[in-house]
């Protein structure tokens, strides 16, 4: 470090290395319960792949019932609320601001992590470049969580890593090449469009790259098709996508603008009132180095269901294995493996096998190649790091390592994931005492469904009670009880697609191509968006009343901080809908 430049220090509970969707999610989910938190960021915003610097769309697990909830349901669902159009400049503030108002987050963006000291095994600080300010910050902190994607801990720290593609042999992987090698997949320039309402040109740069109508005939899907995020302009997979990044890069784009000039100027495109409106200069990345935890999940994991005892996020995406070669390929680009969704995510794939302080999440988690290309989508790792984030709270509320966690804990951390909404295959959620013993009189139907643990449609169970608008839920508890909160799980509607057109990609919170006949989304018409609360006494005559106005929310967790005998809860109106579902009730 210059002794002759600034240099800030902290000191925090939680330190989170990487700013995307699994950084940002384990950095809420343990400044929620507590935890003093410090992110380092090395972009100015958040997001990483989902930002607007790169611009891929987050997908999840595949299959009816399986979207991802938790942290990253509260944001998609905010962003259908204030950002019907899905433009990036409102999409970024979301993301922005669902971090900054965590009062126990300390924001560092355009912040490289670059050093670290450590302890033996431990890690102690960790050291950042900031280049706005021209200043270096340290931060000391109990754990530590790598979700940088790129991995910047592992060579840093000494701790086990891996990269490449496994041999075939060595875990009987059989999608795995005969003979490991060190490709990978490779980094993506996307590029974006936009319809108008008269003809456009293009004259692209001498640089550009000149496609041939043959090398695309297998890959470009027409801008009409709302599925078209040219995910396929994609090089580097047998480069090293770290160290030449650069040079990647530089291919990248000559590749992007010769994309852009094959659609608009070699006639087969039909794009004669379309305009290039962004070209992404940042890569986005699929691979690199991955950790080595106290379990390596396998393709044969995944393919049986990853049925482990320490569940704590699942995916359900395909084992989506792309060409190492990318556009350059005459093969096909990809090749999507089936996979079952839901398939399960091991706790022990998310800590370090050697280094006793380091959790991590994203794509970078203790996962074989050929697993790694199902688990590494965004919506998937999202939930892995609200999974480690909350694990982090676990680990510093009873002073354990996070190996420690799996071997003393891990029933309570699956707990408090479930009541945070996370959905976890297999396992239900364990109900107070005080709902246990309670009476629940309904105006609708299934009743029991609100008690029976389970949040969401599972096969052909509902798991939800089922009334209409003015219907009340009436919970009587079998004694007067001091309660701190009450919880709900509404109908978000996991299937939605939020602008009634089954053939666009509605269900996605951003898009890649924007046309003159963009429908709005819009919130799900099966959500409840008004309620009251009443809590009752021993004779069932309320004693305090409360409205609830314009929730957005699947989730909602409400302060109450009183005694009482029993609530009742009476939906007002929905988004649309005439039926109204609430899957849980809960209280403690």
């Amino acid at each position: 470090m210059n002794a002759k430049l600034r240099n800030i220090n902290y000191d925090c509970d939680f330190c989170v290395v990487g700013g995307g969707l699994s950084g940002m999610c384990a950095a809420i989910a343990a400044a929620r319960r507590g935890l003093s938190v410090v992110i380092m960021q090395d972009r100015p915003m958040f997001g990483g792949n989902a930002s607007s610097e790169v611009r891929m769309w987050i997908s999840g697990a595949l299959g009816d019932n399986n979207r991802e909830t938790g942290i990253l349901e509260e944001i998609s669902l905010e962003n259908m609320y204030r950002n019907p159009y899905r433009t990036y400049p409102i999409w970024d503030s979301i993301l922005f601001e669902i971090v900054k108002n965590e009062k126990n987050i300390t924001v560092l963006l355009n912040c490289s992590c670059l050093d670290c000291e450590m302890d033996a095994n431990t890690i102690k600080k960790v050291i950042g470049w900031q280049l706005t300010t021209q200043t270096y910050h340290t931060v000391t902190a109990r754990y530590f969580a790598d979700c940088s994607g790129d991995s910047i801990l592992a060579p840093l720290t000494g701790a086990e890593y891996t990269s490449g593609r496994e041999s075939r042999s060595l875990y009987n992987e059989s999608i795995a090449p005969e003979i490991g090698d060190k490709k990978t997949m490779g980094n993506t320039c996307l590029i974006q469009a936009r319809e108008t309402n008269s003809k456009r040109t293009f004259v692209p740069p001498q640089w550009a790259y000149k496609f041939t109508e043959d090398e695309l005939k297998k890959r470009f899907i027409g801008l009409e098709n709302p599925k078209e995020n040219y995910w396929y302009l994609e090089l580097g997979g047998t480069y090293d996508t770290i160290h030449d990044a650069e040079e990647i890069r530089d291919e990248l784009l000559a590749i992007a603008y010769g994309m852009w000039d094959y659609i608009k100027n070699s006639g087969n495109c039909n794009a004669d009132n379309w305009e290039l409106d962004w070209v992404g200069f940042l890569p986005g990345k699929r691979e690199n180095r991955r950790y080595i935890g106290d379990i390596v999940v396998t393709q044969n994991d995944i393919a049986s269901g990853g049925k482990f005892e320490d569940v704590v996020a699942f995916g359900g995406w395909t084992m989506d294995d792309h060409n190492p070669d990318g556009i350059r390929t005459s093969k096909p680009a990809t090749i999507h493996h089936p996979t079952p969704s839901p398939f399960g995510i091991p706790y022990r794939s998310l800590y370090s096998k050697n280094i006793k302080n380091l959790f991590f999440a994203g794509r970078n988690i203790s996962v074989t190649h050929s697993a790694m290309s199902a688990t590494r989508i965004m919506g998937t790792c999202a939930t892995i790091g609200q999974a480690m984030g909350t694990a982090a709270w676990v680990a510093a509320k009873y002073n354990l390592t996070p190996r420690d966690v799996y071997k003393n804990k891990l029933s309570y951390l699956q707990q408090e994931l479930i009541y945070d909404d996370c959905y976890l295959p297999g396992i239900k959620m364990q109900m107070s005492q005080i709902i246990k013993s309670a009476k629940v009189i309904t105006d609708g139907q299934y009743s029991e469904n609100l008690l029976n643990g389970y949040d969401r449609k599972i096969g052909e169970s509902e798991n939800c009670w089922q009334g209409r608008i003015g219907n009340d839920i009436r919970v009587c508890f079998e004694n007067a009880e001091y309660i701190t909160e009450l919880r709900f799980v509404f109908d978000s509607d996991l299937n939605r697609k939020t602008n009634g057109d089954l053939s666009t990609i509605a269900d996605k919170d951003t898009v890649a191509n924007y046309s003159l006949n963009q429908m709005p989304v819009h919130i799900p018409e099966t959500l409840v968006k008004n309620f009251r609360i009443e809590l009752i006494n021993e004779c069932g005559e309320v004693i305090s009343s409360e409205e609830i106005n314009n929730n957005r929310q699947r989730l909602v967790k409400l302060s109450v901080n009183k005694e009482c005998s029993g609530f009742i809860i009476t939906p007002l109106s929905t988004y649309g809908s005439e039926i109204v579902r609430i899957f849980s009730i809960n209280a403690k």
